[in-house]
């Protein structure tokens, strides 16, 4: 295999295991999944934080890191 395959190889399991640790966190955030908090339960510990309000600013974390984690799996503006 050519150093150029095997290193398009790397930067892909890397951009992908890196985007799902993103995707999980925000879906932990979001919707409770993979034993995360849930959006109620994070918006308590945004406030918590001294994030106000707590809801918006949980969305939008666990909106971006939802968005962020796909987008970046799927290659996006990466090489």
């Amino acid at each position: 295999m050519a150093l150029s395959r095997r290193q398009d190889a790397g930067l892909l399991v890397l951009r992908a295991g890196t985007g799902g640790v993103l995707f999980a966190h925000g879906a932990q955030i979001l919707f409770g999944w993979f034993g995360g908090p849930g959006l109620p339960a994070a918006s308590v510990g945004m406030e918590r934080m001294g994030f106000h309000p707590g809801r918006p600013s949980a969305l939008l974390a666990g909106g971006s890191q939802l968005a962020g984690g796909t987008l970046l799996a799927a290659g996006l503006a990466t090489p």
